[in-house]
């Protein structure tokens, strides 16, 4: 491998990735001379088994505060009235369908990996979109200038709904149990563990300049 590739593994619904999203902006704009970066779906919720909304809205209605605190983001008002009013939503998440557009995008933007998870978390927790309803992706396709018979028969595919899955696969091989979190791998078989949980840019950063050292040492 030429360069150290940084896996940055999340999940569109996490709401610490969200926070965090604004860190890894700042850490890949930093290195990305010196280190490849890809994103991975973490697969939080299964596609398999969704709940409703009303199931984590309790907890989300009170940990956003601490994200926005901590991170200085915003979650926005669309977001907070599916909090707020669960018995009001109509929303089941999953990851699967956000994941499955991670996928798509790579292939057309790999070098823009990062600027499109945390396009998709802020369409989910600012925006408040519901990114299990495939029109919730149209504005991006827009953004991003995606061929959009394209991007949505992909979007229904099999295909990519394998890389997707492969990639919750991956997360798990790598040992990662919770979002967010960032590792670097230096050799085939060497990784190490940058971030786990929110963690701020200094830190992170500081991080990595220590794994450089060594590795280059």
């Amino acid at each position: 491998m030429n360069q150290p590739i940084i896996f940055y593994c999340y999940d569109a619904y996490c709401g610490w990735c969200y926070g965090f999203s604004k860190v890894m902006i700042q850490i890949e704009k930093e290195y990305k001379d010196k280190l490849q970066f890809e994103v991975l779906s973490g697969g939080m919720i299964p596609a398999d088994n969704p709940r409703h909304i009303k199931a984590t809205a309790s907890y989300i209605s009170k940990e956003y505060k601490n994200v926005e605190i901590l991170a200085g983001v915003q979650f926005g008002e669309d977001y907070l009235w599916h909090i707020f009013h669960p018995d009001e939503s109509d929303w089941y998440p999953h990851s699967e369908k956000a994941a499955i557009a991670l996928c798509i995008f790579k292939e057309a933007y790999p070098d823009q990996q990062i600027a499109f998870a945390a396009d998709l978390q802020k369409a989910l927790h600012y925006e408040g979109r519901d990114l299990t309803d495939v029109e919730a992706y149209r504005h991006l396709v827009e953004k991003y200038n995606l061929n959009p018979d394209d991007f949505f028969q992909k979007l229904h595919s099999e295909t990519y709904k394998e890389k997707a899955n492969y990639e919750f696969a991956l997360c798990r091989q790598l040992q990662v149990n919770g979002f967010p979190a960032v590792l670097m791998q230096v050799k085939e078989t060497k990784f190490y563990l940058v971030a786990r949980g929110y963690t701020k840019y200094e830190d992170v950063k500081a991080r990595i300049e220590n794994i450089l050292t060594e590795w280059n040492g």
